[in-house]
């Protein structure tokens, strides 16, 4: 892969809390067991997860660190804590169904995709999901659980109480709700968290906002995918939305639905997952004023794409 030239530009969004005096967590590296790896780190420090590929798709698993330039706000980055690969790990999946009358026409559709995710792709031996509706209010429908079948009896039944229901789509809440609530990023965990999301973006009711979205999914270390039911538009304000959430979380909207299409979307999503780098930072004049850091990965001396998240909130 030497040769070619990292594309530049994609980048990072950390997880970053209030420094207190004397507090740190103990750095396990990964195992090789079923069981989840565990990585916590000072709560000083920004704690960045990455995935690396080639133009192919296929994941680059022989970075060093080396081959790294971390820059935060224009600045370069030298205070690395840590620098760790992880394969094959865990899942922990988010399906999420926006069930207003606005997506009702696709909820087949939507309900098809995610028991392809659940029956050939979610491993009963290490992986869990829940599944989640929402309208103008949102419901867990199935709790965490690693049985392909649980989920799909949820998914029958998932839009059975519309028509008593009002009118409204309140997305940002739905998220913030499910990043705060489901992932407990106290346990230092490392798996392979995201959502998947099934809306068009248009949320008229929601009184989080899309930065505490972001903010929550960074604590939770959780990627949003989405998987859109409408032709690709630069004039779609719900689209601009879901891209943006996406952008920012690390993740990725899939167009294309046809059977061929989805099943590979579905792949690449895992693949995704499974495969990560994990980079831990101490970052330079560093100051807790709530503004957001963008943080930018590439990579001078390899070909390939990293694809990361955005950046962080310096939260008080």
């Amino acid at each position: 892969m030497n040769g070619n030239r990292l594309i530049p530009g994609l980048v990072l969004l950390a997880l970053i809390a209030p420094a207190r005096c004397g507090e740190s967590q103990a750095l396990v590296s990964p195992s090789t067991g079923h069981q989840p790896y565990t990585l916590t780190v000072p709560v000083d420090e920004v704690s960045l997860t990455f995935r690396a590929s080639d133009f192919q798709g296929r994941p680059i698993d022989d970075l060093t660190l080396s081959d790294l330039r971390l820059l935060d706000n224009g600045k370069r980055q030298h205070r690395i804590v840590s620098f760790e690969p992880y394969q094959n790990l865990p899942i922990r999946a988010g399906i999420l169904f926006d069930t207003s009358r606005s997506m009702l026409h696709f909820l087949r559709q939507n309900q098809a995709i995610t028991n392809l995710f659940a029956t050939r792709l979610l491993r009963k031996e290490t992986d869990q999901a829940f599944v989640m509706r929402f309208d103008f209010k949102a419901q867990v429908r199935q709790p965490w659980t690693n049985d392909a079948g649980a989920i799909a009896a949820s998914l029958r039944t998932i839009a059975s109480d519309y028509a008593s229901r009002l009118g409204g789509t309140a997305i940002f809440d739905a998220l913030y709700t499910a990043c705060r609530d489901q992932w407990s990023a106290a346990s230092g965990a490392v798996t392979g968290n995201f959502i998947l999301l099934f809306s068009d973006g248009l949320d008229n009711s929601s009184h989080a906002r899309i930065r505490d979205v972001i903010d929550a999914c960074q604590k939770a270390r959780t990627t949003i995918y989405v998987f859109s039911n409408e032709p690709k538009s630069r004039f779609s304000q719900g689209q601009k939305t879901l891209n943006e959430l996406v952008k920012k979380s690390g993740g990725r909207i899939f167009f294309d639905s046809s059977e061929a299409a989805i099943w590979n979307d579905l792949q690449i999503m895992e693949n995704d997952q499974r495969n990560q780098y994990r980079l831990v930072y101490k970052p330079s004049h560093l100051k807790l004023d709530g503004s957001f850091h963008e943080i930018k990965l590439d990579s001078p001396d390899r070909g390939g794409v990293i694809a990361t998240r955005s950046g962080y909130y310096a939260l008080r």
